[in-house]
């Protein structure tokens, strides 16, 4: 029995040994077996748990290397592609050119020295109309006739009040004569003869006022006649035969002064600062492809507040072509001027006014309000807003924002 319990003893120390040399591991994770097969078990768990650990942080740094290539790599084709999106646009500088200046107006057609014409006299019915719109006269000619038969009468009276005062004017004469004789011989005193020299003399005034009479007369009658105050053409005829005028009638003719015209320019307060008198102008009629040639002779001294504008008076040769009344365009020289000039398909507009796209030392376009002037055959004039040494945009204005970032490309050049 002793020797049983010998190797029994021996045998539960080798199995305890055994226990206690796995337990140390076991006991790291806190599990603690009794048996081999329980042993092994926590070493191939915690094996499996390496693994999947080691895969999980392949996976993980995987997607991490997927994501920085996606997103770096993309950014990199964004920048490529917003490289290669910016615009080539075309850009001018336009300097300073020396322009002759003009200025375009409208304006209406009239008579330079327009004369209406009236009656002046007593005034009747008018017996006869001589002239028409359109016909030349001469200074003094008569227009119109007007009745005068009463005048006429009136004269042939005054007429005979004359020769009745020169018979008493040879009656006196011939007394004095007589009473002449007489005085020496005592028969006539001195105070007759003064007597009869006084009636000598009252006789001849009566003459001299009956002649008077009948000039005014005359005068009268022949102021019913309405006549041209001066050479020119009849424009306008405003009276019928059997009409009666008087001093206080209308206009009854209107006449233009020699037949010279002239056009009545409406200019702005800035273009009326620079025209001057004696300046050239190209005048041309509505309706009319003929171009005449004029001179300013008059610019108006005041601005009409409410138009905010003024007159300039161009004056005109007769022309048939040039009708008083019509409607006519001019273009005036207004001396020369240095700016900057654009073509037309550098300026923009909209609501705000005229404006262009100036290119900035960063190449980002900014949008600059001008004034525009003269407009020529060569381009536009730009009378403010722009130095002349400035990048402008010289097309395709109208697809850029202000700050659009863009490739200027100088015109001329092949970039």
């Amino acid at each position: 029995m002793p020797e049983f319990g010998g190797q029994c003893g021996d045998g539960m120390n080798y199995s305890s040994k055994l226990d206690k040399d796995h337990a140390e591991p076991a006991g790291e994770v806190g599990v603690v077996t009794h048996d081999a097969d329980d042993a092994f078990e926590p070493s191939a768990a915690r094996g499996s748990w390496r693994l999947i650990g080691i895969g999980i942080a392949a996976a993980f740094a995987l997607l991490v290397a997927i994501w920085l290539y996606l997103h770096l790599g993309q950014s990199a084709e964004d920048a490529d592609a917003a490289a290669e999106q910016v615009p080539v646009v075309t850009v001018v500088r336009p300097g300073r050119s020396t322009v002759v200046g003009t200025i375009t107006a409208t304006g209406t057609l009239a008579a330079r020295r327009g004369m209406p014409v009236g009656s002046v006299g007593e005034g009747g019915e008018v017996r006869a109309v001589l002239v028409e719109p359109g016909d030349w006269v001469k200074a003094g000619q008569t227009l119109a006739v007007v009745d005068r038969s009463v005048q006429v009468q009136q004269q042939a009276s005054q007429a005979a009040q004359i020769r009745a005062a020169q018979a008493d004017a040879r009656l006196a004469q011939s007394n004095l004569d007589r009473a002449l004789q007489l005085v020496d011989r005592g028969f006539i005193s001195k105070a007759d003869v003064d007597r009869l020299t006084a009636t000598r003399d009252a006789a001849l005034a009566n003459v001299e006022i009956a002649r008077a009479s009948l000039r005014q007369l005359q005068a009268q009658a022949a102021r019913l006649n309405i006549v041209a105050p001066a050479a020119g053409l009849v424009l306008e005829r405003n009276v019928e035969p059997g009409q009666v005028v008087g001093g206080g009638s209308s206009v009854l003719f209107r006449l233009a002064k020699d037949g010279q015209m002239e056009l009545l320019a409406n200019l702005g307060e800035d273009d009326l600062a620079r025209v001057s008198v004696g300046a050239r102008a190209e005048v041309t009629p509505v309706g009319s492809d003929r171009a005449f040639s004029g001179e300013v002779w008059q610019v108006a001294p005041v601005i009409d507040p409410s138009s905010r504008q003024g007159t300039a008076r161009i004056a005109l040769a007769y022309d048939p072509a040039l009708r008083p009344g019509g409607f006519a365009s001019a273009t005036l020289n207004s001396g020369t001027l240095v700016a900057p000039m654009l073509p037309e398909s550098a300026i923009q507009s909209d609501d705000k006014g005229s404006y262009v796209y100036v290119v900035g030392k960063d190449d980002r376009v900014m949008r600059r309000s001008v004034k525009t002037g003269i407009v020529t055959a060569r381009g536009i004039v730009i009378s403010q807003g722009l130095a002349g040494d400035e990048r402008v945009v010289l097309r395709a204005g109208g697809f850029l924002n202000p700050q659009d970032k863009v490739k200027p490309q100088l015109a001329g050049t092949d970039g």
